[in-house]
């Protein structure tokens, strides 16, 4: 853990430039290597060709990003890495946003360890 997904609407697939945004998702996060271990960071992303926003009326767009983490981080570790994540998406899409109607949210979802099962052997590539 950290797991992104970030799902996007497939009205923006061209102009989002989705593998830069992955990049710098985990640039962000493997600048918290103390709180995150690099070998647990994955990202993902999900291009939405069903979907609706709003009323449906237009050719509105949005970007949901789910950070999962597991428990044990403090509030501040929390709120910080989530501050830092969405002003790096705000920053990824305001060329974009300042161009159509666009929505760009994160939710942060931490859950139990004992509620998840690992079996990873790169966390050992990094182990000083």
């Amino acid at each position: 853990m950290p797991h992104i997904i970030v799902e996007y609407t497939s009205n923006i697939k061209e102009e989002a430039n989705i593998p830069s945004l992955l990049q710098t998702i985990h640039h962000v996060l493997l600048a918290r290597r103390d709180s995150f271990p690099i070998g647990g960071i994955r990202s993902r992303a999900i291009e939405l060709h069903d979907y609706l926003v709003a009323d449906g009326a237009e050719d509105d767009a949005f970007v949901h990003i789910t950070l999962k983490i597991g428990s044990g981080r403090s509030e501040q570790v929390k709120r910080n890495t989530c501050d830092a994540l969405f002003d790096a998406v705000k920053t990824h899409f305001a060329p974009l946003f300042d161009q159509r109607y666009l929505a760009l949210s994160l939710e942060l979802a931490e859950f139990s360890e004992g509620g998840t099962y690992k079996h990873n052997n790169i966390h050992a590539r990094y182990a000083t």
